[in-house]
């Protein structure tokens, strides 16, 4: 067994210098280089994309000794090497255009050097590229190969400043809009990075890119594949609960295969089998959130989005959808697909696992209110059937929402704010959380799981608990969870008192 777990590497060399594990995605990206010639790919952040260029990087160089033992290692000719620019916009972003300028700069000279070139012109940073693919080709005789890492991110890095936002991504689409007027000069250009920028805008002079995103070719290139859990880490899992695991790790789908998060795998197995968010704590949502909150979304909808094309691909400065962000971000990921007549798909995206749907929970439960305290004693009522403890607790919830949450806006007139926080305050929990008639914004469902309890919630703004429960009986929710102990729970919410009002409820 290889000892090595290759957590934190994104470097093929140092991978197999180290012996540590690498995930043979070999047999994807020939298809890939064999399948075209310019792509884009999107991914969320700590999914291998860097190392997938890396491992294109090494192969176009004909580090045939780093192959060895891998699927490609006979299907490649070793001999016709490229030569190949690589760039790491990680490496590049700044909070102003003139220092991205500066720096990108600096990282095409110290690329001109690896190349062995000189003479470019450097005055114009998109004109210095282009005169380095040229000279590139000139002097190694075969075409270049670009690979373009992070590609959008001096634009996310400063989205929540548009006007800066806008003119860096006008920059960056006439850098990479160079590419399009040099094909006798390309063998390969793949772009990754976290968002798929419309095609209007920052594509609008690289409009030949392949989109890799949901393609077939790419739908497992990255993450771990349940076969691969098998193949490269079973010992390193021998006695972890593997049913477990996949419940909060597994989930992630690019129309295929359904996939784990290799930086959750691998820090599970680092960690001695121990289950935490690892991946979502490396990034906190807070733009996302600010969105969310300024827009009154109403957070269950997030159980189930219908999105299209356009909407999965309609991130731009000034045109940020909601849904479209929590897609690209990998906080929502697609489930499952419909075809219409036509041929057109729709998708219908919902959390890829338990611990992005927990941990955002949390996440937007603090965000909107400000703490997430009482987690424990909410959660023992819910195992002890203690209804009227956990109406308290929740009481005591609301309670807490700072007054200046109210001011200055119409919070207390958004009626989903209130089953919007209820709701993320209960899927915070660890419990299972179902959102029911997530379209009905006068009333907002919810069904609670606790071992062999069930919990079935109707809300009213207005009105009386009294209405709220009866509504529950008359449509007859608790009979599909006969043979469980079932509570029907109806609240009335006081927006003058910001608070519930009346509640009643009884046991089935």
């Amino acid at each position: 067994m290889k000892k090595g777990l290759p957590k934190g590497y994104n470097s093929l060399e140092e991978i197999v210098k180290d012996n540590c594990i690498y995930v043979d995605k070999t047999e994807h990206i020939l298809k890939i280089v064999e399948g075209g010639k310019y792509y884009f790919l999107s991914r969320p952040r700590r999914f291998g994309k860097t190392l997938t260029i890396d491992t294109l990087k090494c192969l176009f160089d004909g580090r045939k000794e780093l192959f060895k033992g891998l699927y490609i290692y006979n299907k490649w000719n070793w001999d016709e090497k490229h030569p190949v620019i690589r760039i790491d916009f990680s490496q590049i972003t700044a909070p102003e255009k003139s220092r991205i300028e500066l720096n990108l700069k600096n990282y095409l000279f110290d690329e001109e050097k690896n190349l062995g070139l000189e003479g470019c012109r450097r005055e114009d940073v998109s004109f210095y590229f282009r005169d380095i693919i040229i000279n590139a080709k000139k002097k190694y005789g075969r075409n270049v190969v670009v690979l373009i890492d992070e590609y959008d991110k001096p634009i996310l890095d400063n989205i929540e400043k548009p006007s800066l936002a806008e003119e860096i991504r006008d920059f960056l689409s006439n850098f990479y809009g160079i590419l399009k007027g040099l094909d006798g000069d390309l063998r390969f250009v793949l772009l990754t990075g976290v968002s798929k920028f419309s095609k209007v805008n920052l594509f609008s002079k690289l409009n030949n890119l392949t989109d890799l995103t949901i393609h077939p070719m790419a739908t497992t290139l990255c993450g771990y594949t349940e076969e691969e859990l098998d193949i490269y880490f079973s010992e390193h899992l021998k006695g972890a609960d593997r049913e477990k695991i996949r419940m909060w790790y597994n989930g992630y789908s690019w129309l295929g295969e359904s996939v784990y998060n290799p930086y959750d795998v691998l820090l599970f197995i680092d960690n001695g089998f121990r289950f935490s968010p690892y991946w979502f704590e490396t990034g906190t949502p807070t733009f996302l959130l600010k969105l969310m909150k300024e827009r009154k979304y109403f957070v269950p909808d997030l159980e189930r989005v219908e999105a299209t094309d356009t909407l999965l691909g309609s991130f731009d400065v000034y045109t940020i959808e909601i849904e479209s962000l929590l897609w690209q971000t990998g906080y929502l990921t697609i489930k499952d697909t419909v075809e219409f007549p036509d041929g057109s798909l729709s998708y219908i995206l919902s959390y890829p696992n338990y611990e992005v749907k927990r941990s955002l929970n949390e996440y937007i439960l603090r965000y909107f209110v400000g703490r997430s305290s009482g987690r424990i004693e909410i959660f023992k009522m819910l195992q002890n059937g203690d209804v009227d403890g956990m109406i308290g607790e929740i009481r005591s919830l609301f309670s807490s929402i700072p007054y200046t949450n109210f001011t200055r806006n119409e919070l207390e007139r958004y009626e989903g704010y209130y089953g919007s926080v209820l709701y993320s305050f209960l899927a915070s929990l660890g419990v299972e959380v179902i959102a029911e008639d997530i379209t009905n914004r006068g009333r907002i469902d919810l069904t609670v799981l606790v071992g062999d309890k069930v919990y079935i919630f109707e809300f009213k703004v207005g009105g009386s608990g009294k209405e709220a429960l009866e509504q529950i009986k008359e449509r007859g929710y608790f009979e599909k969870y006969s043979g469980k102990e079932v509570f029907l729970i109806g609240i009335s919410f006081d927006k003058e008192k910001r608070n519930i009002g009346e509640y009643s409820w009884e046991k089935v």
